[in-house]
């Protein structure tokens, strides 16, 4: 597995970040498709096996279940300093003011519980889990500026938010002398490319990484449209997703199909494969709950699709609304 530097920043990933969603306590929080202890252990295994160094998840996955299984099967198959840890924070976790938010109270509170899930004294990204809009900017970039220099977090990052919003907080650290966020964790993918108009743009001109989530767009396009899963039946947030242009996404979907079946791979390579294509990509995050869901996404890294694949993959796209902020 290669790795690769998040944007111009002094921090390596592998070109795969394995998106820590999928484990948890089904019974805690409201992913009931995640897998619990046990059933995580072979994918923390196989991940660290084939290379990927960099692993992400947040507080509010699984209600923090996902950070304690995170921490502690890393611990058993690699050595801290060999690996990328990356969480979120902003969503809720308790009650009160401190439970929730990107205010000096709540992200003091949520780094050091986080910490403790993951039995770790620091974690190499610290990321904005989307914007606030009830509390100043110049507070969120000070009080992430303090983690950073209190040793708790090396890097910080942020998540789906619209550009300018992302431009006005940079704006604001670098006016202030603060931490400058070095990755934008954003939503990308063959069924919604809607970031190609102003954010993945920015993030080439600022020397932003990007580690863009649901590349496989929540796995549509890795099987027939129509076909279903347990875990698409009960994610209620994929549920929001992947409503609109269903005809043009259908047509995409086929193209995917088509082209894996003349290339005799997996429709997951294909499409990791297209995110991978891009500019102003560094490492998709993908989702593993079957064992060949990691076997793809360490395949795809060495497919390389041809102009006129990639010019069908992208032909039938049509303007979509943004979702997922």
């Amino acid at each position: 597995m290669d790795t690769i530097r998040l944007g111009t920043s002094g921090l390596e990933i592998s070109r795969i970040v394995l998106g820590c969603m999928s484990y948890g306590d089904p019974d805690r929080g409201s992913h009931a498709w995640s897998l619990g202890l046990d059933d995580s252990r072979p994918f923390f295994r196989d991940a660290v096996e084939a290379g990927i160094t960099t692993f992400d998840t947040a507080n509010v996955y699984s209600d923090g279940s996902s950070e304690e299984i995170t921490g502690t099967l890393l611990k058993e198959f690699a050595r801290r300093e060999e690996i990328v840890i990356a969480t979120k924070v902003n969503g809720r976790m308790g009650p009160g003011t401190n439970g929730a938010g990107l205010s000096r109270g709540a992200i003091m509170t949520q780094i050091d519980a986080s910490l403790r899930r993951l039995g770790t004294d620091y974690v190499d990204l610290y990321q904005i889990h989307r914007f606030d809009p009830t509390v100043p900017i110049a507070e969120t970039m000070a009080a992430l500026h303090d983690v950073v220099k209190s040793g708790k977090a090396r890097y910080i990052g942020a998540s789906s938010m619209w550009a300018w919003q992302f431009a006005e907080m940079q704006h604001t650290a670098d006016i202030e002398g603060l931490t400058r966020f070095v990755s934008m964790q954003d939503q990308y993918s063959l069924l919604m490319r809607e970031e190609e108009r102003e954010m993945l743009p920015y993030c080439l001109e600022t020397g932003v990484g990007v580690i863009p989530w649901s590349p496989l767009a929540r796995g549509k396009l890795t099987r027939e449209w129509d076909a279903t899963t347990a875990r698409s039946g009960t994610d209620e947030f994929g549920k929001t997703l992947f409503r609109q242009a269903e005809d043009a996404d259908r047509r995409i979907v086929e193209a995917v199909g088509r082209i894996a079946a003349d290339r005799g791979v997996s429709r997951a390579q294909v499409a990791l494969a297209w995110v991978l294509a891009q500019p102003a990509v560094t490492a998709p995050i993908i989702g593993a709950t079957k064992p060949e869901h990691l076997a793809d996404a360490v395949a795809a890294e060495q497919l390389e699709l041809s102009d006129d694949e990639l010019e069908a993959l992208e032909a039938d796209y049509v303007p979509h609304t943004p979702t997922g902020f």
